[in-house]
């Protein structure tokens, strides 16, 4: 099963690597404001002029963004407390050790996109032109999110109680990235290279903390 997995988490973050290579190359127009260049041009436009532009969707959903913060505030205190209860942060539980090595790796490929721009919003906010790729709430989202679900079915013994909260990550995580996508304020691109990565980091730290139980 793990070997499956690792197949999985590498298939993932190769296909991310030819979908981003790939935007740098294809079909790359003006289309965006102040004639940014985009790649997917023809899609990324079609997909773009059909959703329209809702900000107060992408207010929503940028406020909806703290959640996976908190969330990851939350595994971090967590971490912390079991630290200094144990006197040792080896004694910490392997996963949560894990969780926090990931959450400094999403952290770092966010500063990256941050700094190596692949695209850029297709409307203006606040009246900058904002770097767009991949989406880092759908990234965000899409990290934190299922981590934390697989740590909460891990931690919570009542079986109807971890379904409930699977459930309900999973539409919140659903509602999010749909409605960054409706917003506007995203290309198509910027959404599926988010999940792509995300999507392969997740299983990766999967993966993982099945190595180290």
């Amino acid at each position: 099963m793990n070997k499956k997995k690792f197949v999985l988490a590498l298939a993932l973050i190769v296909a991310f690597s030819l979908w981003t290579l790939a935007l740098c190359y294809v079909d790359v127009q003006p289309i965006g404001p102040r004639e940014s260049a985009v790649g997917f041009a023809t899609l990324n436009g079609f997909v773009h002029r059909l959703t329209g532009v809702n900000m107060t969707l992408y207010t929503i959903t940028d406020w909806l963004g703290l959640v996976p913060v908190a969330f990851g505030f939350g595994f971090a205190i967590l971490g912390l407390f079991q630290w200094i209860k144990r006197k040792n942060i080896l004694k910490v539980d392997s996963d949560i050790l894990v969780l926090g090595g990931f959450y400094i790796l999403v952290l770092a490929v966010y500063i990256l996109f941050e700094t190596v721009v692949i695209n850029r919003r297709p409307v203006l906010i606040n009246g900058y032109l904002e770097t767009s790729y991949p989406s880092s709430t759908t990234l965000l989202v899409l990290c934190v999110m299922p981590t934390a679900a697989l740590q909460l079915r891990n931690r919570l013994k009542a079986v109807m109680l971890r379904n409930i909260v699977t459930t309900t990550i999973a539409a919140f995580v659903v509602f999010v990235i749909g409605g960054r996508l409706l917003s506007g304020v995203h290309w198509l691109s910027d959404i599926v290279g988010g999940i792509l990565l995300a999507g392969g980091l997740v299983v990766a730290y999967d993966t993982t903390c099945h190595l180290v139980e």
